[in-house]
């Protein structure tokens, strides 16, 4: 296993976010709102 993460690394590269992509994730994660009742779960997105 470790071989194979080593392998893999070298192949990989180095990316970068956006600003608006950060904001956007975060204010997403802020809406979102999730309610458990008995045995479900329910996502709710408060617009």
């Amino acid at each position: 296993m470790e071989k194979i993460y080593s392998e893999n690394l070298e192949k990989g590269k180095s990316i970068t976010t956006r600003p608006e992509t950060v904001q956007f994730l975060l204010s997403f994660s802020k809406s979102l709102h999730i309610v458990e009742y008995q045995d479900m779960k329910f996502e709710n997105n408060l617009n």
